[in-house]
């Protein structure tokens, strides 16, 4: 069985993505993937996992979670999302760590699933958009104090994948910067499926909605129409092209308020992150999807 587990991060596309998936549940299930509704799964996850906290997983504890998710259906691949897995947003950040439970748990899945094959998907985001808003969901009431007193320039994405990858090192990962989600949303939603690059899924573009005006989504429409023979590097030239022309402004534009940051810092945090995604594309059992 392969087992997909989708992690977030918070404040991403995290439930836009479940609902994408969904929507697709029928034609994914006449290819051997299932898309068990999120009921059916989170609050057993979170309780297995509290479970496991005190000893190791009972002998067919395995056959009995996935008796209850698949609910009699037969697959070979199943999808699960679960934005929280790694706990709430405000305990996605530990003294500059992200995710801090993060490796705890893939370890745990792998326990639970010691034969199973398990792949981990992720957005990651600009630690300079991401802080702000897992620090206005913290309890914490200074930066200093949210950060642990480490420098936000040392907060790296790349840190909480290494730790996954030695607690798990199994467990294959894919990641995706949720800048690019616009360009590659149907690349995303087919990785997770598992199918192949040109298989035609249901709501491939439902995020490039949200960021064109209607005129450019139509034009756009029509240009795909009429050029069917693209490919998906084509597409995401093509999608790069109209949103220059057609991108609605207050959507793209994301308003950072973090005390005590200024521009420079900023475009520092930018930097950083654009480098921890060169890190990261080299890093063994991780597959970063780009555009």
């Amino acid at each position: 069985m392969q087992i997909v587990l989708h992690t977030g991060a918070h404040f991403t596309e995290e439930e836009r993505l479940v609902k994408c998936l969904l929507r697709n549940k029928e034609d994914f299930a006449a290819k051997g993937v299932a898309v068990p509704g999120p009921s059916r799964y989170r609050k057993l996850m979170r309780d297995t996992f509290a479970a496991m906290q005190n000893a190791a997983p009972a002998e067919g504890a395995r056959d009995v979670l996935l008796d209850a998710i698949l609910d009699d259906e037969d697959a070979d691949r199943v999808i699960l999302s679960h934005a929280h897995v790694f706990g709430a947003p405000r305990a996605s950040v530990r003294s500059g760590l992200l995710y801090p439970n993060a490796a705890e748990r893939m370890q745990q899945l792998s326990q639970l699933f010691p034969h199973d094959q398990i792949e981990m998907f992720t957005a990651l985001r600009n630690p300079a958009a991401f802080l702000p808003a897992v620090f206005r969901a913290s309890p914490q009431e200074s930066v200093e104090e949210f950060l642990g007193g480490v420098d936000p320039a040392d907060v790296r994405w790349s840190d909480m994948l290494a730790e996954v990858r030695a607690a798990a090192p199994r467990v294959n990962i894919t990641v995706w910067c949720n800048e690019d989600t616009p360009l590659i949303w149907a690349e995303i939603i087919r990785e997770l499926a598992g199918l192949e690059h040109n298989e035609k899924i249901i709501g491939g573009f439902d995020v490039l909605g949200d960021i064109m005006s209607p005129e450019g989504m139509q034009r756009f429409r029509g240009y795909l129409k009429t050029h069917p023979a693209m490919t998906e590097m084509q597409k995401r030239r093509v999608i790069a092209a109209f949103l220059d022309k057609y991108a609605l402004e207050d959507e793209i534009e994301e308003e950072l308020d973090m005390p005590g940051w200024t521009d420079d810092l900023v475009d520092e945090l930018t930097e950083v992150y654009d480098d921890d995604m060169l890190r990261i594309q080299k890093m063994p059992g991780v597959t970063l999807i780009a555009p």
